[in-house]
């Protein structure tokens, strides 16, 4: 026992008594009712004394969770905090000082852009965090002096003793001393929307999974029915949603694998360009080309012409397009970069109840002494009918057994079904939901009950009765579990029948994951009026058997096959039983051989060991968010790029931490739509295969436009250094390298944007974001394609100039020779295809963007006002556009042949790989 500041005895905090299941700590499930007054120093009759409890309060402080503060100016500060931010910035000083100061102002409007996008995204993770705050009730019953009170629920401390009704939130943690009919819905916990039937006897295992520990409450659950007295065991931030809260804070957010490496590109090139820009100066210098101020302009005009400011904006138009696309497709997506980090996922980890499932709990099986039925229909809206085991349909009618047990499946269940914007919305327990909607899709309308009595369900009697009138008749109709109604049966000296046979279909079922309910009736006399308990059992006939369980969406499993197909591993992690997940699994083919693991079993490895064994599962049941969190780190140490799906407040901290967290935007809760990347509006699994492709297009359109942008902002630089080292005079000027830069800024690199998905895209698999965004056939491709587009403008100015025309008409000329240089490069990379085919006018907008870059060629030409800004004369058409169109044929030629020889090679390669 641990000792405050003023030497006095309190009891340990929830720290050392933690309540997850582990062979070091103390395993407060175990623990009969008097070890824990012990424990705890308390009274389940009088609770604590006021005094005790003020000294409590004062070691373990309010029981409310806290969100740590940050300062949004340092928060916004921050984001500038990175390489890319520094190149830009540095970009941005040299346009300044060259008076560049157009492309000055886009740069650092892209700075700060960037900044609010970082900052928005943070500010939505902490809203997340003030969300799970908000959840803690205000008010609760607590005996405290022997006396029942209601007190603020941050002034509980652990010992208090604490009274629980039906509609409460439980107020902390608790280890329950009374469970009278308690059920608690856990779902924010465990996902699961089951009730949890509590109890107060100990459980002696060593190891329970956080959702069988059914003498324990959780902070934030709720009371759905009965009434309980439990001993709290932990406040505030040492609760398990105190976790939850804990580990989303510490979720350090990465930047998405794009970012990384566009980080990565850009310091390479901003390194490459600048070491040239050295070399060459102190080339020019030792040879003395030019005077020294004359050098210092050409290596700061090479520098700028070379590196591709254009990037960033290009890379966040791409993004923002991808975004509007799925915005149309459902998919909203918080942060532009998410929106390529979907294309480049292996692995889609995602929740199982209300994602792979409907949420809508079904009778699929009925089991009679004589025949084995299916029930067709998914969920509780569908239409249906019943089968036999070869599809047939089945007359229940005129069946004596299934008529009866229809009956029994309307007339015993309290659920109802409210009908809300179209969808039907169940009120009461799932398993009544299930029968209720069984008879609904038989009969199409709600059953008659002309009830006497009813005996609720009782988790020590383990079954629920009704009597009502039925035709004159007083009828006991009884439904629970099987082995319970066959006990009562053989009780009062009946017989089961077939009941060797039910027992082994049951067996069946369970292995299946399905909840097995018995449904029976007696006829009992028309003087009786209650239910009398002993009685049961005598006459009980037992007509069926059901078999329950929330059925797969029928459209997740085609997404299943097509991810599994893109080279895209799905993952299931739930809250749920290990059988019920791998039965889902195995029906919806997540793998081959889908294997489970549970959260205890995790528990017994360490980081180091789950990481290793971590690809081997595809089920991981029975889950803590402290799991999830674990299962989604050791996936990124293996170098996966990790999707995160989940709708609930335990699927928070694995949202964060996933390179990105997707979130359901109708069932999904506000803590879960605040720690994701995406929500998706319509709650659709599928979407997310959209979302891929969706991702995989627009990687695809960044990577184009880096390889345009690349060698024609470097062809430019190339100009001036062949100048340089050829010792003669610049052919462009800088405001004609400005005027390239600007005029491509607004229209040809922009052309990729609108280009469509290529076929074949969802083939190809993940890629590898190690290896960067280009290969090194990209970059020989840089590097040849810059060579011939400066070479081809210095062969034409230096064969032409003062031998035929003058140097003005000589550098029009030039300037035109790089820009249909990049006319005709584009139509070589828009897609894989040879430029002449079916695809060639597959992107109209290219098109157009390429006459309104001709246009304003032609104002810069012949336009006077802009001839004495630019150094630009009038040309006759040969030398303004002939001999440039023919060095634009000359390089589309030249990489038509490359790209031809790229895809021989490749199909060579991979049918060596095959």
């Amino acid at each position: 026992m641990a000792t405050d500041s003023n030497n006095q005895q309190v009891p340990p905090r929830a720290t050392d008594e933690n309540t997850d299941a582990g062979p070091s700590q103390q395993q407060i499930w175990r623990q009969s009712t008097s070890q824990l007054e012990h424990e705890w120093q308390t009274n389940c009759d009088n609770g604590l004394s006021t005094a005790e409890a003020k000294k409590r309060f004062a070691a373990h402080g309010p029981n409310e969770l806290e969100a740590k503060k940050v300062s949004n100016l340092l928060r916004f500060l921050k984001q500038f905090n990175n390489s890319i931010i520094y190149i830009l910035a540095a970009a941005a000083i040299i346009t300044f000082v060259l008076h560049r100061y157009s492309d000055s102002i886009v740069i650092a409007l892209v700075i700060v852009a960037n900044a609010f996008i970082g900052y928005f995204q943070e500010i939505s993770a902490d809203n997340a965090l003030a969300k799970i705050k908000d959840l803690l009730v205000s008010e609760s019953f607590v005996i405290r002096d022997g006396q029942k009170v209601t007190l603020p629920s941050r002034e509980l401390v652990p010992g208090d003793i604490v009274r629980l009704e039906a509609g409460d939130s439980v107020p902390a943690d608790l280890r329950l001393v009374e469970a009278d009919n308690l059920k608690i819905q856990e779902s924010i916990l465990t996902g699961e929307t089951d009730s949890v039937e509590k109890i107060e006897e100990p459980i002696d295992v060593v190891s329970l999974p956080l959702a069988e520990r059914r003498n324990q409450a959780y902070a934030s659950t709720a009371v759905t029915s009965g009434s309980g007295l439990g001993i709290v065991v932990a406040t505030g931030t040492h609760t398990e949603i105190g976790k939850i809260q804990q580990d989303v804070a510490d979720v350090k957010v990465k930047p998405t694998p794009l970012m990384q490496n566009l980080n990565r590109l850009g310091f390479g090139l901003s390194l490459a360009i600048v070491i040239a820009a050295i070399v060459l100066f102190i080339l020019g210098a030792i040879i003395k080309v030019y005077s020294l101020p004359t050098l210092l302009i050409a290596v700061i005009t090479m520098v700028v012409g070379s590196m591709p400011e254009g990037l960033p904006a290009s890379t966040s138009v791409v993004l923002a397009m991808g975004t509007r696309q799925l915005t149309k497709q459902n998919a909203i997506v918080k942060t532009l970069p998410a929106v390529e980090t979907l294309g480049a996922v292996d692995i889609v980890n995602t929740d199982k109840t209300g994602t792979l499932t409907k949420n809508e709990m079904t009778v699929t099986d009925i089991l009679t002494p004589d025949a084995q039925y299916q029930v067709s229909g998914v969920g509780y809206d569908s239409e249906g009918q019943i089968q036999s085991t070869d599809g047939k349909p089945v007359n229940w009618q005129s069946n004596e057994s299934l008529n009866w047990l229809v009956q029994i499946a309307g007339q015993t269940s309290d659920a109802v079904f409210n009908n809300e914007d179209g969808k039907w919305v169940l009120t009461g327990e799932p398993t009544d939901g299930a029968l209720i909607a069984l008879f609904h899709k038989l009969n199409h309308t709600d059953p008659i009950v002309n009830e006497i009595d009813s005996l609720p369900f009782d988790s020590a009697f383990r079954y629920s009765a009704r009597l009502v009138d039925q035709s004159g008749q007083r009828v006991l109709m009884v439904k629970g579990a099987p082995q319970t109604l066959a006990r009562l049966i053989r009780e009062h000296g009946g017989e089961v029948a077939a009941e060797e046979t039910l027992r082994s279909q049951m067996t069946q079922l369970a292995k299946q994951g399905k909840r097995v309910v018995a449904l029976g009736y007696q006829i009992i006399s028309q003087e009786i009026d209650e239910i009398n308990p002993d009685q049961i059992g005598n006459g009980l006939n037992l007509v069926g058997l059901v078999g329950i369980i929330d059925p797969p969406r029928p459209e997740v499993a085609t997404a299943v096959k097509q991810l599994r197909y893109a080279g895209i591993q799905v993952k299931m992690i739930t809250g749920d039983d290990p059988d019920t997940a791998a039965a889902i699994a195995q029906q919806l083919n997540l793998s081959d051989q889908p294997k489970a693991i549970t959260g205890p079993e995790l528990n017994q490895l360490t980081d180091e060991q789950l990481s290793k064994v971590i690809d081997n599962y595809t089920v991981f049941a029975r889950t803590t968010p402290s799991d999830k969190l674990r299962i989604v780190k050791a996936q990124q140490v293996n170098d996966h790029v990790v999707s995160m799906t989940g709708d609930g407040v335990n699927d928070a901290p694995a949202l964060r931490q996933a390179d990105i967290g997707v979130a359901m935007g109708i069932k999904g809760t506000d803590v879960a739509k605040g720690a994701a990347d995406m929500v998706l509006a319509d709650d659709d699994f599928t979407t997310i295969l959209a979302a891929v492709k969706e991702g995989r297009h627009v990687f695809d359109n960044i990577r184009k436009t880096i390889r345009f942008l690349l060698p024609t902002s470097f062809a430019e630089g190339l100009i001036v250094v062949l100048s340089i080292l050829l010792d003669q005079s610049l052919p462009l000027y800088p405001t004609q390298l400005l005027w390239i830069n600007m005029v491509s800024a607004l229209t040809i690199q922009f052309a990729f944007i609108f280009e469509p998905v290529e076929s074949g895209i969802m083939i190809r698999g993940p890629r590898n974001v190690k290896a960067g965004i280009l290969s090194k056939m990209d970059v020989v491709e840089v590097v040849y394609v810059s060579l011939l587009i400066s070479g081809l403008g210095i062969i034409a100015y230096d064969t032409l100039v003062n031998g035929t025309i003058n140097a003005l008409v000589g550098s029009t000329m030039t300037l035109n020779v790089v820009i249909f240089g990049k006319i005709f490069y584009l139509f070589n990379l828009r897609n894989n295809h040879p430029v002449i085919s079916k695809y060639f006018f597959q992107n109209k907008m290219a098109f157009y963007i390429i006459a309104i870059l001709i246009l304003l060629q032609m104002a810069i030409i012949y336009l006077p006002f802009m001839q004495g800004v630019f150094h630009t004369t009038s040309v006759n058409f040969w030398y303004g556009w002939g001999i440039p169109i023919i060095a634009g044929i000359i390089v589309l030629v030249v990489t038509e042949i490359v790209k031809f020889l790229r895809s021989r090679w490749a199909k060579v390669y991979q049918g060596r790989v095959g």
